[in-house]
């Protein structure tokens, strides 16, 4: 009895001293929105290059119609959406719909072209020869895309995708009004992502407004409120107006993910003139390039952001800018993204450097070194401090050729999520009549003027 009772006792002692994990319930656990990729083997899913944001002569842009999706051709893009303002996408070898706002295009001595059927039938088949030589891989061609705004001063633009065809033409859009166009695209059974937030907030004026608790819950009540609206653009174009997007996202996430809602982060080009083509796009891990499979992985968020410019600031990095488009270097990618229990393992090549991300905060870095080739790194949340409180974790990577993100790996702990509700109190009806008062181009305009003059 005393050698059992001196074994228990040691037993205890030890137990006592040993060091407790960070993250040692075992009822949290990972959910991971690349969990059903198939990275590896005969029937590994494919890496498409993609942009869903992106404009012609038949809204404001200066490249022709055919051009534009011809260049994104020739630069390597498996699919495309054409969203050109308050024009609904049809097929490229379709005549565009005209809006009498962009005659214009045609005073300044612009063309508006659509594909020839040979063109079409050859991108969307692959047939269509680059340098003389087909290229082998077909660009699909994504229709319904609308960046959901005709005529607003305020950058309060939302992308309309999948719409029936002509749903949102000749949209005029509401002054300092996202939730408009988001309400729209909802009603038509289509889905919608909010573009370029700190292009309305000016954030690269004031980095502070992308965690005024205000901005970040005006953001997060639409994103709450509809289902169909899926996230916000974290990179656009050349992230001139929007360098602390991703810092804006992870305040959304922090505030919408208690109610179960996954924000998705979308990285588009925008483009407008050739420059911006190879600037912001995305990488959707998918069995097959098809119409069908680029609405799921939307939604599911299985894909990763990519940017070849982004400015340097001192919350999240880089440290530096840079500004690498049409540089030969190839972008950091992920081969592939796993989880074991609390273990996210990411299989990286062409990066030199990543770091993750939770709750707003870097909490772990590494250098890697590019000349290994592919090299995987593992994030064991058991041994950092106050996981147990995370609401989410994501991977970035930096390297010769740009920066790629994840999107958020959420920490689900099992309890149940948060019911939202919409304030229908009469304080709240009243300032939403204020707001559409606001809302007005008269005011707009005034706005406009006194901060063009004070700027």
């Amino acid at each position: 009895m005393k050698k059992i009772l001196s074994l228990l006792l040691s037993a205890l002692l030890l137990c006592a001293v040993l060091p407790v994990p960070a993250f040692a319930d075992e009822t949290y656990r990972i959910v991971s929105p690349y969990e059903d990729v198939v990275w590896d083997g005969e029937n590994a899913w494919g890496a498409y290059k993609g942009n869903l944001h992106t404009h012609s002569t038949v809204s404001d842009a200066e490249m022709d119609y055919n051009e534009m999706i011809l260049e994104h051709y020739r630069q390597g893009f498996d699919f495309l959406a054409m969203t050109d303002h308050g024009v609904t996408g049809k097929a490229w070898n379709e005549e565009p719909t005209h809006l009498p706002l962009y005659l214009y295009q045609y005073l300044a001595g612009r063309k508006t072209t659509r594909l020839t059927q040979e063109e079409y039938d050859g991108v969307t088949s692959g047939t269509y020869p680059v340098d003389g030589v087909p290229r082998g891989k077909k660009m699909t061609c994504v229709t319904g895309g609308n960046e959901l705004n005709v005529l607003t001063i305020t950058k309060c633009h939302v992308n309309g995708m999948f719409l029936p065809p002509h749903v949102g033409d000749n949209y005029l859009g509401y002054e300092d009004d996202h939730e408009g166009a988001v309400r729209l695209a909802d009603e038509a059974g289509a889905v919608s992502f909010i573009n370029h937030p700190g292009d309305w907030l000016h954030s690269n004026r004031d980095i502070n407004t992308v965690s005024d608790p205000k901005n970040v819950q005006y953001y997060s009540d639409i994103l709450l409120k509809y289902d169909s609206c899926l996230g916000m653009e974290v990179f656009n174009e050349r992230n001139h107006v929007t360098n602390y997007d991703r810092i804006l996202w992870d305040n959304v996430l922090m505030t919408c993910l208690p109610y179960g809602k996954r924000v998705i982060g979308f990285s588009n080009n925008d483009a407008h003139f050739y420059a911006h083509i190879d600037s912001s796009f995305s990488v959707f891990m998918m069995p097959e390039n098809t119409v069908e499979q680029i609405k799921n992985t939307m939604s599911s968020g299985a894909f990763f952001c990519v940017t070849r410019e982004l400015g340097g600031n001192d919350l999240i990095g880089p440290a530096e800018g840079f500004d690498v488009r049409y540089s030969e270097a190839m972008y950091p990618m992920f081969k592939e993204v796993s989880v074991d229990g609390h273990k996210v393992t990411v299989r990286v090549t062409d990066c030199t450097s990543l770091q993750w991300i939770a709750n707003g905060k870097v909490i772990a870095k590494a250098a890697v070194d590019p000349q290994n080739g592919e090299t995987a790194y593992t994030l064991d949340l058991d041994e950092i401090e106050g996981a147990q409180d995370f609401l989410y974790v994501r991977c970035e990577l930096f390297g010769d050729g740009g920066c790629t993100l994840t999107q958020a790996l959420v920490i689900d702990d099992g309890s149940t999520p948060e019911t939202y509700t919409v304030d229908t109190s009469a304080r709240a009806q009243i300032g939403s009549i204020l707001d559409r008062i606001r809302a007005l181009r008269i005011f707009a305009l005034l706005r406009l003027i006194i901060d063009s003059l004070s700027h």
